[in-house]
C-alpha cells in the first residue's frame, strides 16, 4: 500500500518521480539554496536527468515512504521544496531502522517554518513503520537553518565529522533520536 502524508494547516505533500525533473530544476538552479549542498554550484537539467532522478529511483519506495515529498503551500497550490527520506548510509551501507531525512526549500519559503513543519509531518508518517528505530540528519556545520530545523524535530548532536566531496573536505555534524523523541506532531 503506497504511503501518503497527511496535510498539515499550511502544506501539502507528493511522493515525487522521475516526472518530477522540471521542479527539482527550478529548485536546484538557485546558488544560495544550493550553498551548503554543492558549494554554491547550481545543477543543469541534464544532471538533473541523468544523475539526480536514477539516485532517487534507487532509494524510492512508495511503500515505506522513502523518496522527496514534494511540499506545496495549500493556498497557492506553490512547490516550495522537498523533504527527502531514506535509510542512513544508502548508497555505502544501509541500515533500515535509522532513516536519514532532509530537505531542501526555496528562498522565498525561508524562515516561515515551512521546513520544521514539513520535516515533522513526514517523519511521524515515515516512523509509523515498527522497524524504524530511528532518525538522523546530517548537514555542514555552517548550515545554521538546517541544524535549528533538526532541533526542533527533536534529533540531537551526536557528533562532528569531515564531509567529503571532489571539492576536499568541510566540518559537518550529525543528529539523530530514537523515534520516540521526536517532537511531538499534532495533525490538523
Amino acid at each position: 500500500m503506497k504511503m501518503n502524508i497527511a496535510r498539515t494547516t499550511r502544506l501539502s505533500f507528493r511522493l515525487m518521480d522521475g516526472n518530477d525533473a522540471e521542479l527539482l530544476y527550478e529548485l536546484d538552479n538557485d546558488p544560495e539554496v544550493m550553498k551548503y549542498l554543492t558549494r554554491g554550484k547550481i545543477y543543469s537539467m541534464q544532471t538533473i536527468k541523468e544523475v539526480f532522478i536514477p539516485r532517487l529511483n534507487a532509494y524510492r519506495n512508495e511503500q515505506k515512504g522513502w523518496g522527496l515529498w514534494q511540499v506545496n503551500i495549500i493556498e497557492s497550490n506553490t512547490f516550495i521544496g522537498w523533504v527527502l527520506v531514506r535509510p542512513m548510509g544508502f548508497f555505502e551501507q544501509p541500515d533500515y531502522s535509522d532513516l536519514e531525512i532532509g530537505w531542501r526549500f526555496k528562498q522565498m519559503s525561508w524562515g516561515k517554518g515551512y521546513a520544521s513543519e514539513a520535516a515533522l509531518a513526514v517523519a511521524h508518517a515515515v516512523c509509523q513503520d515498527p522497524t524504524v528505530k530511528s532518525l538522523s540528519a546530517t548537514a555542514l556545520k555552517d548550515n545554521i537553518g538546517s541544524i535549528k530545523v533538526m532541533e526542533k524535530l527533536g534529533l540531537k548532536f551526536i557528533k562532528n565529522y569531515n564531509h567529503t566531496d571532489e571539492h576536499g573536505q568541510l566540518p559537518a555534524v550529525l543528529y539523530s533520536c530514537p523515534k520516540e523523541q521526536l517532537t511531538p506532531f499534532e495533525h490538523n
